[in-house]
């Protein structure tokens, strides 16, 4: 492993814990350059991430994750929004790891699903999220969390969200950022 950058801040974690709405602020507030992985695996492969899904498969979108992943992390100083799925592949958990602090953003699964389906009655969609898309949505919440959840703990800081508002998040993800690249430089 080569010199660690600890410039980006790169938030994972499961969907609906605030990731896309911390980051913006985040990066507001330290006045950075935000990148979202789910906005360049859309741009790379020219269509929306449901129809990846449904056309080409899981895996498929899992190579342009990489892919997606790999190219923002060769950037510097830059806030990282990533998909909740990412951390499942070592070779991505590297590339987090190397390229920057890596915050987990953490809710329970109750939590989860109340925000999905507040999301799903404002957008006036279904299920938004392709792998959420079935009968249940909380059990798959809660079995893919339990599935993913070593992964995420393998993160430089957690922030519980369920009882934060994303401003008190985000605060929590900045000094968990500046405590982490501090200690580490010393």
């Amino acid at each position: 492993m080569g010199k660690r950058n600890y410039a980006n801040i790169i938030l994972t974690g499961f969907s609906y814990t605030g990731k896309t709405q911390v980051s913006r602020i985040v990066a507001r507030r330290l006045g950075r350059e935000l990148v979202d992985t789910d906005d360049e695996i859309v741009r790379l492969a020219g269509k929306p991430i449901p129809d990846i899904f449904t056309q080409d498969g899981e895996e498929h979108f899992r190579e342009l994750e990489n892919q997606a992943l790999n190219d923002v992390c060769t950037r510097n100083g830059i806030v990282i929004s990533t998909g909740g799925g990412i951390i499942m592949s070592a070779k991505n958990r590297q590339i987090m790891k190397e390229s920057g602090v890596v915050a987990c953003l953490e809710a329970e699964p109750e939590t989860i699903y109340r925000r999905l389906m507040i999301d799903s009655e404002r957008s006036g969609e279904k299920v938004i999220r392709p792998l959420l898309q079935v009968d249940d949505p909380l059990q798959r919440i809660t079995s893919l969390k339990e599935s993913r959840q070593s992964n995420y703990a393998k993160s430089d800081w957690t922030v519980h969200t369920d009882s934060l508002t994303p401003e008190e998040v985000a605060g929590e993800v900045i000094r968990g950022w500046s405590f982490v690249s501090r200690s580490n430089r010393a």
